[in-house]
């Protein structure tokens, strides 16, 4: 199910936001379930926040990544 993210609901955005937060849901996690790849999430987020916070979580999203095989 391919999504775009003009159509998504206030709370199917704001639940997309808060897995896309947190260090345990991976992109794939959240294109299974909102049909999103990786890119729409990172424009979803870049929509939704602040640009400071925008920044702060792709800094995590990349820092992690560098860390670890398997993040995101």
């Amino acid at each position: 199910m391919k999504q775009s993210i003009v159509n998504l609901k206030p709370e199917e955005i704001s639940d997309i936001i808060q897995m896309a937060l947190s260090d345990h849901v991976s992109f794939k996690q959240i294109n299974d379930m909102y049909g999103l790849n990786e890119h729409k999430v990172k424009r979803l987020m870049r929509k939704n926040l602040k640009a400071g916070s925008y920044r702060a979580w792709r800094k995590r999203v990349h820092d992690f990544g560098t860390r670890r095989e398997f993040y995101k």
